[in-house]
């Protein structure tokens, strides 16, 4: 197996290079998060500007607005990068969860496809819902009743979103290649 990353298939798109509906996506982005970009997905999502737009929108909901917690969204997104083996996803999203609260040995268990011991109740809760939904492609009455307990009926969807919006991200970032974030490794792969 070689450790050699593939390169990526559609790197950054100069502002120059940019159609008006590019540069107005662009903008768009910048108003919304008061940041640009300069990689990530948004390098690969700018090349279809409705979609980068509809998309960065339901991100900034998700990330910065809904209910859950930072420490438990960081959580799901860990679990969903790791399940997309996603570079970028993982390598951003786990200095994110670390600084929100997750520990190293909950980051080195998702990274090494382990379940960590002990976990605090709410990260077990995340852990069983998000698991579910990627492996069985739903949640059990069991795991349902406990997250609806936890998060309430608007967590639980926001949740489930988390999980697609970020699965959406990871599948256009493996089609295209993005790298992980300067200085940070590729995950492990797991025998397919």
């Amino acid at each position: 197996m070689s450790t050699t990353a593939p390169a990526e298939r559609l790197g950054p798109l100069p502002i120059e290079q940019m159609s008006r509906e590019q540069k107005e996506a662009n903008a768009d982005f910048i108003n919304t998060r008061g940041i640009g970009f300069s990689g990530g997905p948004w390098q690969a999502f700018i090349r279809s500007p409705e979609l980068m737009t509809h998309t960065q929108r339901m991100g900034e909901y998700l990330r910065y607005r809904c209910p859950i917690s930072g420490k438990l969204s960081e959580l799901a997104i860990l679990l969903v990068a790791r399940e997309w083996t996603q570079d970028y996803e993982f390598g951003a999203h786990r200095k994110h969860g670390l600084k929100a609260g997750i520990s190293q040995a909950t980051v080195d268990a998702i990274t090494e496809g382990r379940r960590p011991e002990g976990l605090p109740q709410d990260e077990q809760v995340v852990w069983d819902f998000v698991t579910e939904i990627q492996r069985a492609k739903r949640v059990s009455d069991t795991t349902y009743a406990r997250a609806l307990e936890m998060f309430g009926e608007q967590g639980v969807v926001d949740l489930a979103g988390i999980v697609g919006y970020y699965s959406h991200l990871a599948l256009v970032m493996n089609v295209t290649r993005i790298a992980p974030p300067e200085g940070e490794p590729r995950l492990p792969r797991f025998p397919e």
